[in-house]
């Protein structure tokens, strides 16, 4: 996402039309690939509250849902939807759901992938909930693992630096 911004990709929203992720110009967004029945499922509830401490300061969790790994997400959309909203109160939106590695690849993940984390890793997602945080002009600031929490102190001042930017 090097000369394209977040905010010009095109995206479904999870129940239906546009995601309209030009709605979210001037804001940090942590774009994450989600799933329902992985052990890392339970980040749901430190994604939500990111979602309810930041969002007034200009800030969203955007859910990516995928079933490319062990097909933990195998859901339809009616069905990922109640279970985020009636088993983690999910209130931050997701998209449709998608591919983030390989040929089918979607746009939103060949403009993420490229970014290295801390580590060094770039390319490949390497498993659910992998998570990149955008900056309010729409390019990728960090990137962090799976296994890394959303509360995370990395996370944390990392989204606090996009918003007092």
């Amino acid at each position: 996402m090097t000369n394209t911004s977040l905010y010009e990709i095109e995206i479904g929203a999870l129940k239906g039309g546009s995601a309209d992720l030009g709605q979210y110009a001037g804001q940090a967004v942590l774009v994450v690939n989600v799933a329902s029945k992985c052990g890392l499922t339970p980040q749901y509830n430190g994604l939500e509250r990111l979602q309810e401490r930041y969002a007034a300061k200009g800030f969203t969790v955007l859910g990516v849902p995928c079933n490319q790994f062990l097909g933990q997400e195998p859901g339809s959309a009616e069905e990922i939807a109640e279970f985020c909203s009636a088993t983690y109160g999910v209130t931050f939106p997701l998209t449709e759901k998608v591919e983030v590695n390989g040929e089918g690849r979607h746009t939103l993940y060949d403009g993420l992938v490229g970014f290295a984390d801390a580590e060094g890793h770039s390319g490949d997602i390497r498993w659910n909930f992998e998570k990149f945080l955008i900056g309010r002009d729409g390019k990728v600031v960090a990137r962090f693992s799976p296994q890394t929490e959303p509360e995370a102190a990395e996370i944390v001042t990392a989204i606090e630096a996009q918003l007092a930017a």
